[in-house]
């Protein structure tokens, strides 16, 4: 008897045979998911959920990662814009029954009713520093950020911990109460040479790790993504020691093949292979040059311990059918 997709997934992350190589791709269905204001909104709500329903349909794939669009802000007014992190350094979480929280859990509750019988489903959350980047409208956010840890390091750290306090209830909401089978967590480097190895782990990496063992209390299937997005670069040792049970990471970004990814992360489960850019093979190539990109991508990573899938989100605008032609040529291996 074949594996279900639930099975599938489920050996990929625990390094164990699987009847083929299971595949998952993903895209943002709001037209501008940075903006997006859900809170509060069914509507935009209501357009996710049925992006999400429509691109199951028309791809049914082996597993589902559950947008945030709409919830891209974090609802403390005081945030947007800092100029000042003394001016903050008072903030509180916003508490686990928090509205921001309460609608997140609701939309995982409807994805999770809709297909959770069927596959497993992985909320999308990003670590504290995205959201400050996602409340900063103008000019240069990574530039502001390293303004605010000139300011007073100790007080920009407890901004990121009231956040990360909050992002952990939301990880375990969306998990016990919603239903998701784990959470795809976002981190990045911070791109500007003042925030070193040694910063980072003293100031940001606290409050990630605090997410992902919220997460990890109530389920052992949570994927760490480290995101290249718009080409940043990112020293992928830097998270070699999150405890989680995939990584997603942008291999065409790093340069790192998948193979070399495995052991940096000490063998855990990759998700990925193919560049998610209008540039790349998946959004361009023939389906000859797609079926080989995939044919390379198991043979450079093995059949375990992978998930093939992209750097991060595909266009939104790819045609459903040069997704499908990756999962026939994995299955045919």
């Amino acid at each position: 008897m074949s594996q279900t997709k639930k099975q599938l997934v489920l050996a990929a992350f625990n390094n164990e045979p699987a009847d083929r190589v299971p595949v998952g791709f993903w895209y943002h269905f709001l037209a501008d998911p940075e903006h997006a204001e859900g809170l509060g909104q069914p509507a935009v709500v209501a357009e996710n959920i049925a992006g999400l329903k429509r691109f199951y349909q028309d791809f049914q794939p082996d597993l589902v990662k559950i947008m945030s669009d709409g919830f891209f802000a974090y609802p403390n007014k005081a945030l947007f814009n800092i100029a000042s992190v003394k001016a903050v350094e008072g903030i509180k979480p916003l508490g686990e029954n928090a509205p921001w929280i309460e609608e997140q859990v609701d939309l995982v509750k409807q994805a999770t009713s809709a297909f959770g019988s069927e596959v497993l489903l992985f909320y999308n959350i990003f670590a504290a520093p995205r959201y400050l980047e996602f409340m900063h409208s103008a000019g240069d956010a990574n530039g502001n950020f390293v303004k605010l840890l000139r300011e007073d390091k100790a007080a920009l750290q407890h901004v990121l911990d009231v956040i990360s306090e909050d992002l952990a209830a939301l990880a375990r909401r969306v998990i016990r109460d919603g239903k998701a089978d784990g959470i795809y967590l976002s981190v990045q480097n911070i791109p500007r040479p003042e925030v070193t190895r040694e910063i980072y782990e003293e100031v940001v990496a606290p409050a990630e790790r605090k997410i992902l063992a919220a997460a990890n209390e109530v389920s052992e299937n949570n994927i760490l993504h480290i995101c290249g997005y718009e080409g940043t670069r990112n020293d992928l040792t830097w998270y070699k020691d999150y405890e989680a049970k995939a990584i997603n990471y942008a291999a065409n970004v790093e340069r790192i093949n998948l193979a070399e990814g495995k052991k940096i992360f000490g063998g855990k489960a990759i998700i990925g292979g193919f560049d998610n850019t209008k540039n790349g093979v998946l959004y361009r190539g023939t389906k000859k040059e797609i079926e080989l990109a995939t044919e390379e991508i198991v043979r450079n990573a093995g059949k375990t311990g992978l998930i093939i899938g992209a750097d991060c989100t595909v266009p939104d605008d790819i045609d459903v059918k040069r997704l499908h032609w990756v999962r026939d040529k994995a299955a045919a291996l």
